[in-house]
């Protein structure tokens, strides 16, 4: 049985259709990513899929229940990180964690969850006096408490700094091992690239693409760039054949080619040959992001 399926999914608000023939299903296990812009649809459609919102039309399946039944077994085994949540801020960690639990026939341990989510310093702190990324930690120990099978993380990371951000991607990773499945949204394309087993990009209420981080929109199948500088000008009129597109502008030279390889060996074997330095070299393949660019295009919109 899939975790979640979604079966050409509609959502309006008046006259703006939000969600429009949305279908998807994320396999048990799973960490599936949606990613698009802001007003892409993505709220809305993890919403209904969370029971806070009703569908039009379509048919989804969530852990083998429909949401939209509110039914408290659904709620007993899935785990949410709202991009926003309301908590009692009067209470410590610890509190929070506890009475939380008791919500739960079945639930983790405070100190487990505590060490899980690194707020060991901060257990007997008010939730008022935690900073932001700390205030993360203890929602993302709030969603884990009742032992969920499936886990909704809507931007988890925001406010991480970067060691935060790191650790929250080993638990993350830790909780698939254990078989947990995961439904993320960001708007890091690292945090994509690491964590996710597929993406999905949104667009204007629709799903444009679907396949692994390195596959998505052709991505593997893209040429690779190769940029370096050369000493001077006049050395770039030297430059061995190889196959692709040169493109040289003064001293900087750019070649995209296919042929990743046997470009990279000629054009450095050539420069060792000559005495050449070639500086800042690098050899590139578009980026997670250069797709999620293209396939949602903001790159359109974007400063050159």
């Amino acid at each position: 049985m899939n975790a979640i399926e979604v079966r050409d999914l509609h959502k309006s608000y008046g006259s703006l259709e939000a969600v429009s023939g949305v279908s998807f299903e994320v396999a048990m296990g799973e960490v599936f990513c949606l990613l698009g812009p802001n007003g892409a649809g993505k709220t809305t459609t993890v919403e209904i899929l969370e029971g806070y919102r009703t569908r039009e039309r379509g048919a989804v399946s969530v852990l083998g229940i429909d949401p939209a039944h509110g039914s408290r077994e659904l709620r007993e085994r899935i785990g949410i990180v709202l991009q926003s949540c309301g908590i009692q801020t009067s209470l410590t960690v610890a509190e929070l964690i506890e009475m939380y639990g008791r919500y739960y026939e079945h639930r983790r341990g405070v100190d487990e969850l505590i060490e899980m989510v690194e707020l060991d310093a901060k257990r007997d702190t008010r939730a008022s006096d935690l900073s932001g990324g700390q205030r993360r930690r203890l929602d993302l120990a709030l969603a884990l408490v009742g032992e969920p099978e499936l886990l909704f993380l809507d931007e988890p990371t925001t406010g991480f700094d970067p060691a935060a951000r790191r650790h929250a991607w080993s638990t993350i990773r830790a909780l698939c091992q254990l078989g947990k499945t995961v439904f993320l949204t960001t708007h890091f394309m690292d945090e994509a690239q690491t964590l996710a087993d597929r993406v999905a990009v949104m667009r204007a209420g629709a799903i444009v693409a679907v396949d692994t981080p390195r596959a998505l929109g052709g991505r593997e199948l893209r040429p690779s760039t190769i940029r370096f500088e050369l000493p001077d000008a006049k050395a770039a009129e030297q430059l061995p054949p190889v196959e692709g597109e040169v493109m040289a502008d003064g001293r900087s030279i750019a070649v995209r080619t296919h042929d990743t390889v046997r470009a990279t060996a000629a054009i450095t074997g050539w420069a060792l040959e000559r005495g050449i330095e070639l500086e800042h070299f690098s050899v590139t393949q578009p980026t997670l992001e250069d797709i999620y660019l293209e396939l949602t295009g903001e790159h359109e919109a974007a400063p050159a």
